[in-house]
């Protein structure tokens, strides 16, 4: 696999270094042939190119066979028209990458998170209620006076499909069990849409269990059942903000892969922030980083039909776990006495043994 590496803001040079720290002895024991190549982005790109994400190198992603991307400092960013573009959601609508696969697991030994948690939060990310992507040109947001706001949402039968398609596959490898978040009560037409989609999609899908969850009730499930949970299935909004429930109750946010996906790219990406007050420290918690850069080579491996990947990921995966038992090698915000770099030698230890 080619892999575009662009370390961004904040911490994020710190855990994608970490990361890349990991990967390498993954590439060596599995033979995986990995390239990668690094550019820039966020602050730096801003500084040097006067725009967060240039267009030209997000065309050029379409050439590499995955992305790892950064945290980004999406608040501390200026307006879009001075250059502070959403990377994020440049990378979701320029190339499509429809499916924010966000895993939340509770890790044992840890004394962290609720037990039995163990779910999968499919998220679609292309359209919903965020405004920089909802609109083929302009932004989906206006103030039509000082004193009143205007936000739209955008609804699909195409998105709402292919998320739905995406889930159900996944809940056919997993548990058998699809819970599909809306609020069909208040959003008659466009949450009514998302599960007239959802429904259709079930019938392909006999041996997959479905039921659906007020996106309220949801929140309230998850604190008290998590573990009654297997896939998630739901719109762009109800998707973010839950999979931080869900990744928080599973022991912290820095435990959380996360990838986008598309049918032909997909970009790694820590489900957490930038951190910025404790950039450069040495001290941030590369977990989440790994694992989603774990995630691009098991989605690697179903798109480019190279087991090697998905054993590569398995056993970083292990190796984390393993390497989060080290009171040692954890991070503070873990309990631990370790350092980011500390943390990936000892996980890279473990993987290469």
């Amino acid at each position: 696999m080619k892999l575009l590496v662009l370390p961004a803001d904040g911490i994020g040079p710190e855990i994608v270094a970490a990361a890349e720290t990991v990967l390498a002895v993954a590439d060596q024991k599995f033979g995986l042939k990995l390239q990668l190549e690094h550019d820039i982005a966020g602050f730096k790109s801003l500084d040097k190119h006067g725009i967060t994400i240039r267009p030209e190198l997000l065309e050029r992603a379409k050439t590499y066979d995955g992305v790892i991307l950064g945290t980004q400092s999406h608040a501390d960013y200026p307006s879009p028209d001075e250059g502070g573009v959403n990377i994020s959601a440049s990378f979701r609508v320029g190339l499509d990458l429809y499916a924010n696969v966000r895993p939340a697991r509770t890790r044992a030994g840890l004394g962290l998170g609720k037990p039995g948690l163990d779910l999968v939060i499919m998220r679609e990310a292309t359209e919903g209620f965020y405004p920089d992507r909802n609109c083929f040109k302009g932004w989906g947001e206006v103030m039509l006076s000082p004193d009143m706001a205007i936000s739209t949402r955008k609804i699909t039968r195409h998105c709402c499909d292919r998320i739905a398609r995406r889930a159900f596959e996944l809940a056919r490898q997993r548990r058998k069990k699809i819970t599909a978040v809306h609020k069909a009560n208040s959003f008659h037409m466009t949450d009514g849409l998302f599960l007239e989609c959802v429904d259709i999609v079930a019938k392909e899908f006999p041996d997959v269990e479905v039921e659906d969850v007020l996106v309220d009730a949801m929140a309230a499930h998850l604190v008290r059942h998590p573990e009654r949970f297997d896939v998630i299935v739901t719109t762009n909004f109800y998707g973010d903000i839950l999979s931080d429930l869900a990744s928080e109750l599973s022991g912290s946010l820095g435990l959380a892969g996360s990838v986008m996906a598309g049918d032909e790219l997909c970009a790694a990406q820590a489900q957490h922030g930038s951190a910025p007050d404790i950039a450069g420290q040495n001290i941030a918690n590369p977990v989440s980083m790994i694992l989603s850069v774990a995630m691009l080579l098991d989605w690697g491996s179903r798109r480019y039909g190279r087991p090697e990947l998905a054993d590569a990921a398995a056993a970083m995966e292990t190796a984390v776990d393993a390497a989060l038992l080290d009171d040692a090698a954890r991070t503070p915000d873990l309990g631990g006495q370790g350092s980011t770099d500390g943390f990936a030698k000892a996980v890279a230890d473990r993987l290469g043994g």
